[in-house]
């Protein structure tokens, strides 16, 4: 019997007759783990000298091995709410978005506010959004808040906008149109301060077993006051610490200016002052700032919400108290602002300490050759979402409608930003786009823009080891040796190569290249299915019946 104060033996796993995705040894078909790290990659017949002196020996029949995904950009509560209440996403048209609008009344009798999410008047036939008065009818009379599919902008019915006494003097607030701004926020902040913990918890589990189930092995919370609270993001960090799930780093979007402010946000356990800390809101919503006006809206150009006097001092401060800063910024105005205010940061306390810092850039959308050049030079990591691309890019999408064909096309330009050395990492910003970490890498692939394609293996790694590498980690989101025994199971098809340029696919798709196939996500084709996801060693997915 071993004496008691010995630690225990960490528990070993072989995995064995399979595909293992990894860059020790692009024909691997084995995998040791030993506690919650990888310890070996190899082939079948070294496999076989580990066989007897493991606790277990998984058979992967053929299944693909891959590291766990990063989704770098996500809203937890939101999502959770999303998954198990009211989502318009996909109501054909407004008659239907208000019939689930009573139905979900009548379900829930004992909720004091109705939240929403989802709706897009675009996508409805009827090309608007609903009245005042029809909410007012599909709500019963309860408060209803509706958050648009972007969540920079939602409806209200009047019980709701009673809640907010002042909120006709607030800047964003239009007699029956869409709220926007500081009318938005403070409306979102009655709504959301109406959810009881219980309600919070059972979002926050909803969510992460549902990341889960996608083969996410950790999640970037973007937190904030103008988008959660306080308690919101320490509740999820301890439901995080506490059962077994996706790893949650947090991130709190609020402005600093001394290094005693950003240490004070450090305190809440979170990665960075960073995520949706906006710098201007979205293109669907008609806020994003921009250089020139909206195409649909001549005299609108969107919302300036930070100076890059303001990016300058919040930057500084971060810098000096070694967090990471960040901003959301999707117009060439915002990105302008943005570039401009880390670079005189940068001046004020060293071009080197800001390179080290990895600060960030949620969305990027529309960028400019300088402005990412100006990613470039200052090591600014693009946390980006391909499904945006996805769901309103092309000829007849949203952003044309916005900005005309020209300006739409130069959006999320994916193969530029790597080609000029940026760091990217892939998100959702769920519940905006769904979940989806293969539907993300398809997404960036086969870029509506045929020029702003990458690669399938550049857009998978972007959404494993760029989530990691955007955390200020580079020893994760990959299956080495000695990295954390973070890793999905897959069952796949045919394992290939995918590249935009022809030449590149020629040459990587011979074996002697030593290039790891990925499963084939031409669109229209069946995306992997999860069979398990284990985070830390620790099995924290199962497929049923598997």
């Amino acid at each position: 019997m071993s004496d008691s104060t010995t630690p225990s033996r960490p528990r070993t796993l072989l995995l064995r007759g399979g595909e293992v995705h990894s860059p020790a040894d692009p024909f691997a078909t084995a995998m040791v783990v030993e506690g919650d790290s990888i310890a070996w990659i190899g082939t079948e017949g070294a496999a076989d000298s580990f066989a007897d002196g493991v606790d277990e020996v998984v058979h992967l029949d053929g299944a693909l091995v891959t590291p766990a995904f990063t989704d770098a950009h996500v809203h937890t509560t939101a999502t959770g709410l999303a998954l198990t209440g009211l989502d318009l996403s996909g109501a054909p048209t407004l008659a239907d978005a208000l019939a689930q609008v009573r139905a979900y009344a009548k379900a829930r009798p004992d909720d004091r506010v109705l939240l929403g999410t989802g709706w897009d008047a675009h996508a409805w036939p009827e090309q608007r959004h609903p009245s005042r008065a029809e909410l007012d009818e599909a709500s019963g009379g309860r408060p209803l808040y509706l958050t648009r599919i972007d969540v920079h902008s939602a409806l209200a019915d009047t019980a709701m906008l009673d809640l907010v006494p002042d909120i006709t003097t607030r800047e964003g607030y239009r007699p029956d149109a869409p709220l926007t701004g500081d009318a938005h926020h403070a409306v979102r902040e009655a709504a959301y301060a109406t959810l009881t913990p219980r309600q919070r918890t059972e979002a926050q589990r909803a969510a992460r077993a549902h990341a889960a189930s996608l083969g996410i092995g950790a999640l970037h919370e973007c937190a904030g006051p103008d988008i959660s609270g306080e308690d919101d993001l320490r509740g999820l960090l301890a439901l995080a610490a506490e059962e077994p799930g996706p790893r949650v780093h947090g991130y709190w979007a609020e402005l600093v200016t001394s290094a005693k402010e950003a240490a004070r946000i450090g305190g809440l356990g979170v990665v960075g002052a960073a995520g949706d800390l906006f710098a201007d809101g979205s293109l669907g919503s008609h806020t994003a700032h921009l250089c020139a006006p909206y195409a649909d809206a001549p005299h609108i150009s969107g919302s300036a919400l930070l100076d890059a006097e303001a990016v300058a001092a919040h930057v500084a401060a971060c810098t000096e108290a070694g967090l990471q800063a960040g901003f959301h910024a999707i117009g060439d105005a915002a990105l302008q602002a943005v570039t401009e205010g880390v670079r005189r940061a940068a001046e004020t306390v060293g071009p080197a300490r800001v390179r080290a810092a990895r600060h960030r850039v949620e969305h990027a959308e529309m960028l400019t050759e300088q402005t990412l050049a100006d990613f470039a030079d200052l090591a600014l990591t693009a946390s980006v979402q391909p499904g945006f691309d996805a769901a309103w890019g092309g000829a007849d999408g949203m952003y044309a409608r916005r900005l005309g064909a020209e300006r739409a096309a130069s959006l999320n330009p994916y193969a530029a930003l790597l080609r000029a050395g940026v760091p990217l990492a892939l998100g959702s910003d769920s519940p905006v786009t769904p979940l989806g970490p293969w539907e993300a890498i398809r997404a960036a692939a086969f870029h509506h823009t045929h020029e702003h394609r990458i690669s399938v293996r550049g857009a998978f790694t972007a959404h494993t080891r760029g989530g990691w590498r955007a955390l200020g980690r580079d020893d994760a989101g990959v299956l080495v040796p000695g990295a954390p025994a973070d890793y999905a199971l897959w069952r796949t098809g045919p394992l290939v190569v995918q590249a935009p340029d022809t030449r590149v696919a020629n040459w990587s798709t011979d074996p002697r290249s030593g290039t790891p196939g990925l499963p084939d996500l031409t669109p229209g084709g069946q995306v992997p299915v999860c069979l398990r996801t284990v985070v830390g060693g620790r099995t924290v997915y199962a497929r049923p019946d598997e």
